[in-house]
């Protein structure tokens, strides 16, 4: 199904009617467009007087240095690859609402998390949570289900999750070979996961 940012956020805010706090799990494989979805959303709302604001999963990307430790640094970007614990924790300090939640945000010019990033106000009554694995039903992931209110997940035809992340890689300055190793290597498993993988959501849209 194809929709617009618009029709999306009209939906939310039904959905969110009463609700003093509304968790919105914005999933997909990489490349889906997930974090554009999420940013475009939380324009839309404000504009129209709601409170909103975005939590993207890459923030708890794990540090290069402990990636590396465990073998791990090729599959950054992987589930096994995320602080999944501490994720959880956030998500469910930003559920309760009652104070101020400071977020990591992840520098990808950087590839490293920045910690303490992004404010998440108890005003803020819609979270738009954005990230691969927040549907993964499988565990540690799938204990996160139950924190949503509301579940929208990004599912572009495989050729074109493949186009734009090629694209993404070009824009690094990789080299052809360089590029297919980090789509054959990491990116395109870990998309078929994520479309195989994940739970059902509220409502799929086939491109943004």
């Amino acid at each position: 199904m194809s929709l617009t940012a618009d029709s999306i956020a009209t939906t939310i805010v039904r959905r969110a009617e009463g609700a003093r706090r509304f968790l919105v799990a914005i999933a997909g494989p990489p490349g889906a467009g997930k974090s554009t979805l999420a940013e475009r959303l939380a324009e839309i709302l404000n504009a129209a007087g709601e409170h909103a604001a975005v939590l993207p999963m890459d923030g708890f990307h794990m540090d290069n240095g402990i990636l590396e430790d465990r073998g791990l640094l090729l599959r950054k970007g992987a589930p096994e690859t995320f602080d999944v614990r501490g994720f959880a924790d956030i998500v469910r300090a930003v559920r309760a609402g009652e104070e101020e939640v400071l977020v990591p945000v992840f520098d990808r010019d950087r590839e490293i998390a920045i910690a303490s990033a992004r404010p998440i106000s108890p005003h803020d009554r819609i979270v738009l949570i954005e990230g691969n694995y927040l549907l993964l039903d499988q565990e540690p992931w799938a204990a996160l289900a139950p924190l949503f209110d509301y579940s929208v997940f990004v599912a572009p035809p495989l050729a074109e999750l493949e186009r734009r992340l090629t694209a993404r890689w070009q824009g690094y300055n990789l080299d052809a070979a360089g590029i297919d190793r980090k789509l054959k290597g990491n990116d395109l498993p870990n998309v078929r996961l994520v479309l195989e993988k994940s739970r059902g959501a509220d409502l799929t849209v086939d491109r943004f």
